[in-house]
């Protein structure tokens, strides 16, 4: 659900806990949308102005800033940085938190700015403010022609974004709910009468509200949790899989909803959206990339589909044959434009009677010789066919490999290596103007340590899987799952026997990084490092290895975070 205001208070509360009196030591915009605040004592703080993601809470996750900042970041450094945190507020049931920052000015004069964060779907915006209240710039500038209502542009003073025509749901009294439940002609659903008459409550608490019982008193006792801030973080998820959030414990989903309370809510809103943000991150660096390897694909699949249906014609040649053989056994009883030949299958027991269709225009030989040259040709075809299908199977195996790195990509590099990897097989032009691909560090393999103190590497694209497998020493170990894409994934032995704890970790990596994530159970293949071989011709990734030895593992979020190194 989006981040609604009530939620939001929840975050506000512990973060003028956490972060009031900290001071600004860095600011960095990772993304077009987001702004990250470090801390003293290395705390970030995220302000996400996103139009399906809008949030303020801390966070742990790491992410890649670009190679230069933009100009947005550039002036929250100017402004903000070196500044600490004086205070923290939520306007009454708003989706807005604004932070108060104590600066000193370029003069070495004290001052003070506002950064405001509005969390409200597609209108979210951050705002920077200066000592007066004045706008200083905006993530997202809005002019006379967007909204008439409200502008918001450098130079302008800063005003709330205009309120509901709603009633505040803290201040209403029984006697006032018993009222708008006798309103002449009221006949909606109770969930969408509360969400219709109130503002600040989200979709997902008015039908928590209706489901609980005589809805008076639920609303009541829901009045009773907000005014007194009982505000408790949980994660709903179905299959393992976040599916919701909440300040409240939601029953309505029964038992199709698992139900599991957060440290707090920075960790619930952290852990929730961390796989919407890696989608997002797919869609807009990847977006080129995830079109042209999907085009590829499927061109690859209705090639392949094209091949086994004339493959499939070619299994009939034997009949071609004895076709023609019969016309050459039939030749004496035939005449030059016979359209048919009923003849006996001497071939098969009993002699059944066979209808041979002939081209009237050829002689009774040439119907044969007919015969026999479509025999042969299919014979060839067959040879032919089996090779080229097996190519199309090895290219759309590859390219669905590429797609699978693509929904795992999550750094820039990652995204240049696969658009490398793509360009060098031909599924991309080169840069345009003789340009050449600016220098980046290669980027490294995901990196955990296992319980039992062993190294465990896991490769973020096909190129790096092979550059992974090819480094590696011989008696270290292979992970791979089984028949589906996935990562390689190499566990370091280091001239020492793994313990079964560690093997058994490194397996669960192997899995959680593979198209088998939302799976309750995955095959997992494993080896040593010798028995794996990468076939001559093949494309990056693709190997084959004997003998090996396969373990049946759960994918686990919670262990994967609790080995990646830092």
């Amino acid at each position: 659900m989006p981040l609604d205001a009530i939620c939001l208070s929840g975050v506000v509360r512990e973060l003028e806990e956490a972060v009031l009196g900290l001071r600004i030591e860095k600011v960095q915009q990772p993304s077009r949308d987001q702004v990250v605040l470090t801390l003293r004592g290395n705390r970030k703080l995220l302000l996400c102005a996103g139009a399906s993601q809008a949030r303020v809470h801390l966070t742990r996750a790491q992410r890649e800033n670009p190679a230069a900042p933009p100009m947005f970041c550039m002036l929250l450094r100017k402004h903000l940085g070196g500044g600490r945190i004086a205070a923290v507020e939520q306007p009454v049931l708003e989706r807005v938190v604004s932070l108060t920052v104590d600066i000193v000015d370029e003069m070495g004069e004290p001052g003070r700015r506002k950064l405001v964060a509005e969390c409200m779907g597609r209108r979210s915006n951050l705002i920077l403010l200066d000592g007066e209240g004045r706008i200083v710039d905006c993530l997202r500038r809005v002019d006379m022609e967007m909204s008439q209502q409200r502008q918001v542009l450098p130079g302008l003073f800063y005003r709330l974004p205009p309120g509901q025509e709603k009633a505040n749901p803290l201040e209403i009294d029984r006697e006032g709910f018993r009222a708008l439940l006798r309103q002449p002609g009221e006949s909606r659903e109770a969930d969408a009468l509360l969400l219709d008459s109130f503002f600040g409550m989200s979709p997902l608490v008015c039908r928590e509200i209706a489901a609980g019982g005589e809805l008076e008193d639920s609303f009541f006792r829901w009045q009773e949790t907000v005014r007194e801030g009982r505000f408790t973080p949980w994660l709903l998820t179905r299959d393992g899989a976040p599916f919701d959030f909440s300040y409240l414990p939601i029953r309505q989903y029964g038992g199709e909803m698992a139900l599991e309370e957060r440290e707090s809510f920075s960790a619930l809103l952290d852990e929730f959206y961390e796989k919407r943000e890696q989608a997002e991150r797919v869609r807009q660096r990847g977006a080129d990339l995830q079109r042209a390897a999907s085009t590829a694909r499927d061109r690859a699949k209705r090639k392949l589909a094209m091949q086994e249906k004339e493959y499939a014609q070619t299994q009939d040649r034997d009949r071609l044959r004895l076709s023609g053989e019969l016309i050459t056994a039939n030749l004496y009883r035939m005449e030059k434009g016979q359209k048919l030949l009923r003849a006996e299958n001497y071939y098969e027991e009993g002699c059944p009677v066979m209808d041979i269709p002939l081209d009237p225009l050829l002689t009774p030989q040439q119907n044969a010789a007919k015969y026999f040259k479509r025999y042969s040709k299919d014979k060839t075809a067959e040879k032919y066919l089996t090779e080229q299908m097996a190519s199309a199977r090895r290219e759309r195996d590859w390219l669905e490999s590429v797609l699978d790195e693509l929904s795992r990509a999550e750094t820039e590099q990652d995204f240049l290596d696969i658009r490398r990897e793509l360009r060098e097989a031909g599924y991309l032009r080169g840069q345009s103007g003789g340009k050449k691909e600016p220098k980046r560090p290669p980027s490294r393999p995901r990196a955990f340590r296992s319980s039992g103190g062993f190294l465990i590497l896991v490769g973020r694209s096909n190129t790096q899987n092979d550059q992974l497998t090819r480094e590696s020493s011989k008696t270290d170990y292979w992970f791979h799952t089984q028949r589906i894409h996935g990562s390689h994934v190499i566990l370091r032995a280091e001239g020492r026997e793994p313990d079964e704890a560690s093997m058994t970790e490194a397996a669960v990596l192997a899995a959680w990084f593979s198209q088998g994530r939302e799976s309750a159970s995955v095959a997992v293949d494993y080896t040593q490092v010798r028995n794996v071989k990468k076939p001559n011709g093949a494309r990056p990734g693709m190997v084959v290895y004997d003998p090996y030895q396969t373990a049946y593992v759960k994918p686990d979020g919670n262990l994967v975070k609790r080995l990646a190194e830092g």
